[in-house]
């Protein structure tokens, strides 16, 4: 046999055994997973028919392995469209804050006061993960949203630290104010402390601290930011919390604000909420940047509440940073907002779906309930 001949011959046996299943030291990529979104999409659709009130749909899922999986806006919502998140912002927030303690500037279980001065005196014992775990002990949304001494949360003007120090200092809370990690008091104005707090210790502004923590490293859009929408535009209603049409997916309509609100003022496409949420699912990576430790991501996911002070957010839920936990299904975490959008990671089957409505709470709960066991079987199907 000649040379050349004996040569071809043991390429082809070599391609024979890769192809039984041996890989070559470099490695050989897996076929590519084959996910079927039918049923999921059909569902949608018909919750856009028989919904008053829901002309449309944003829809992203990714894959921990895969990326990018399914991105689709149904009926009158573009897949580019930018929307506003209200509570769906709180893993963002807490996510930064986070950063900031992988990089030794900030401890989140150290009280603040040592890292924020005179005014921290008022609250001594309050920690960052307390904070942005709902259980500083500062008066929450529940059972009063507009709270007259903490109203400074919604409104654009000032700056984000000064609001944070009116509401460490009020003496007008005083009687309001439980100690912290004794009881779930969900969102409200100890997210803008939070926020103030991420501020001082890096020096920097929350504008700043988001393009460095996420837009920078995760590439993500234009359509990517923080506001104080609240009295700016509203619902037609006048609703401070329903949907604000004068919106419509343009933040040049707001006025630029030093003092974004922490817990519901992000506004976000599809396309880049699904890029945090890949992130989350890759230990902390964007690609090849770092955004967050394994050990942080851990942190925002583990059930706090339950760890800190045997806590409970209701409804077999506990909370994280940020995300609540499924308590059934420890596995499942998730960030509803009072628009009606959703994000949630099903880290089990590896996967996460961000679902945005322009609506209510309601109405998206309502499509998270009727979509998840449709996205469950297409990830296992595929997998």
């Amino acid at each position: 046999m000649k040379a050349i001949e004996r040569v071809l011959l043991a390429s082809l046996l070599l391609l024979a055994a890769c192809g039984d299943g041996a890989q070559t030291g470099s490695g050989t990529a897996p076929p590519a997973a084959i996910y079927d979104f039918t049923a999921f999409s059909a569902e949608v659709l018909a919750f856009i028919a028989e919904t008053e009130g829901v002309d449309g749909v944003g829809a992203i899922v990714v894959h921990r392995d895969d990326g990018v999986i399914f991105k689709r806006g149904f009926g009158n919502y573009a897949e580019d469209r930018i929307s506003l998140i209200a509570s769906s912002t709180k893993m963002i927030t807490a996510g930064v804050l986070l950063r900031l303690q992988d990089q030794g500037i900030l401890d989140m279980n150290e009280p603040i006061v040592d890292a924020i001065g005179d005014w921290g005196d008022n609250n001594p014992q309050i920690t960052p993960a307390q904070l942005v775990s709902n259980s500083s002990g500062l008066v929450g949304l529940g059972p009063n949203p507009t709270y007259g001494p903490y109203l400074c949360q919604y409104i654009f003007t000032g700056t984000l630290q000064d609001c944070a120090r009116q509401i460490f200092t009020t003496p007008q809370d005083d009687a309001d104010v439980a100690d912290p990690d004794t009881e779930f008091r969900y969102g409200g104005a100890q997210w803008q402390v939070a926020g103030a707090v991420a501020e001082i210790v890096s020096g920097k502004s929350w504008a700043q601290l988001v393009r460095e923590t996420y837009i920078e490293p995760c590439n993500l859009s234009s359509g990517f930011g923080y506001n104080n929408h609240f009295v700016q535009v509203m619902a037609a209603d006048g609703n401070l919390f329903g949907y604000p049409a004068g919106f419509d997916g343009n933040p040049g309509v707001l006025m630029p604000s030093d003092n974004p609100n922490m817990e519901g003022g992000a506004y976000t496409t599809i396309g880049d909420y699904g890029e945090l949420l890949l992130m989350h699912l890759r230990g902390g990576l964007c690609g090849n940047n770092r955004v967050l430790s394994e050990a942080a991501v851990r942190q925002l996911h583990a059930d706090r509440i339950a760890q800190a002070y045997d806590g409970t957010a209701g409804a077999n839920n506990g909370y994280g940073m940020g995300w609540w936990v499924d308590r059934t299904n420890p596995s499942l975490i998730f960030d509803p907002g009072a628009y009606g959008s959703t994000g949630w990671l099903d880290e089990s089957r590896a996967y996460g779906a961000f679902l945005v409505i322009e609506a209510t709470s309601d109405l998206g709960a309502a499509l998270r309930a009727r979509t998840i066991g449709l996205l469950d079987e297409a990830v296992d199907a595929a997998r």
